[in-house]
């Protein structure tokens, strides 16, 4: 690598396709930290904001990859960071390159016993369900979860950290192939939405307290008409591209609460929040009790391959780019 210049996988406008470039390298400015990146996590956010559709996209030309582990290499000025240190940085954009430039007080430091790719696959997905579980919906002990798009970045998550709060957990996804990993992940009961009826096979199962749902569309749908009394339903995201048009009628009538969520916004005007949550995150990864399902670990010149797994619903988990 040239010491003037990087590679980067940038997107120069609305539905253009990313192409890997050189661009000059980044320095820091007051309050910034420059990463050397070992490991990007991908996100269905990337490929939104390739649309020109994400809420926070940047103006074009930009550097994809929301969520970056690596090593620090320079500090701007009031930054009190060791050159060497191990960390992940969640910055929004930025990460499919060999270097970038983050705010300081998003960084985060490494225990050794974390791997670069771990960390970046941690962020935003455990992030995201923990949140949305602990702090929104206040998930407890023995309650049904029902989460849609189980085997995606954030649905795994929410199977597992569910399970780890004690939850019985009901997974839904598209595909028989995707049963063993949500069981894996803690799924008391796996419910193919390709084959089975999601809304009449909740119900026999007594029905759900808490929705997570990334998906929207007909699985929001099935899954309002599958809750109980006083349900909980986190709205995560629109992966089908269809945001769903919920009744307030029906959700006077069972007592229903809808929560959206964002996590990112968190870091705006509640920061502690996710402090918090990635403390008690980075605290049970050493202890074992999560650990990120990464289904694809591919290098930086495969970076539109591995945005493809996601629009094609063929990753299970993460997509991590290494670097």
């Amino acid at each position: 690598m040239k010491n003037d210049s990087i590679r980067a996988f940038r997107c120069h406008g609305k539905d253009v396709s990313p192409v890997l470039e050189r661009i000059a390298a980044p320095r820091p400015d007051p309050g910034q930290v420059l990463i050397e990146i070992k490991a990007c996590g991908l996100n269905f956010a990337d490929l939104l904001m390739i649309r020109g559709t994400y809420q926070e996209t940047p103006p074009a030309p930009f550097t994809l990859g929301l969520e970056v582990a690596g090593i620090v290499s320079a500090c701007g000025a009031g930054v009190d960071l060791k050159p060497g240190s191990r960390v992940a940085v969640f910055g929004g954009a930025g990460g499919l390159a060999e270097q970038g430039v983050f705010p300081a007080d998003r960084v985060i430091p490494l225990p050794d016993t974390m791997t670069f790719e771990d960390a970046a696959a941690l962020q935003i997905a455990y992030g995201t369900s923990h949140v949305a579980l602990a702090h929104r919906a206040r998930l407890q002990k023995g309650e049904s979860l029902l989460v849609l798009g189980a085997t995606g970045g954030v649905g795994l998550t929410a199977v597992e950290l569910g399970k780890l709060m004690g939850a019985r957990v009901i997974a839904v996804a598209r595909g028989a192939e995707k049963r063993d990993i949500a069981l894996r992940a803690g799924a008391g009961v796996f419910i193919d939405s390709a084959t089975q009826d999601v809304r009449s096979e909740v119900k026999a199962l007594g029905g759900a307290d808490v929705v997570y749902d990334p998906v929207g569309g007909d699985m929001f749908d099935a899954a309002f008409r599958a809750c109980n009394p006083e349900a909980r339903i986190l709205v995560i995201g629109f992966a089908s591209g269809t945001v769903p048009q919920p009744k307030p009628n029906h959700m006077l009538v069972k007592n229903i609460d809808l929560m959206g969520f964002y996590w990112a916004s968190y870091l705006t005007f509640r920061p502690q929040v996710v402090t918090g949550s990635i403390a008690t995150l980075m605290d049970w990864h050493a202890q074992g009790l999560i650990t990120p399902h990464i289904s694809h670990r591919l290098p930086l010149e495969r970076a539109a391959d591995g945005l493809e797994l996601l629009r094609t619903r063929q990753a299970t988990g993460k997509v991590v780019i290494t670097i």
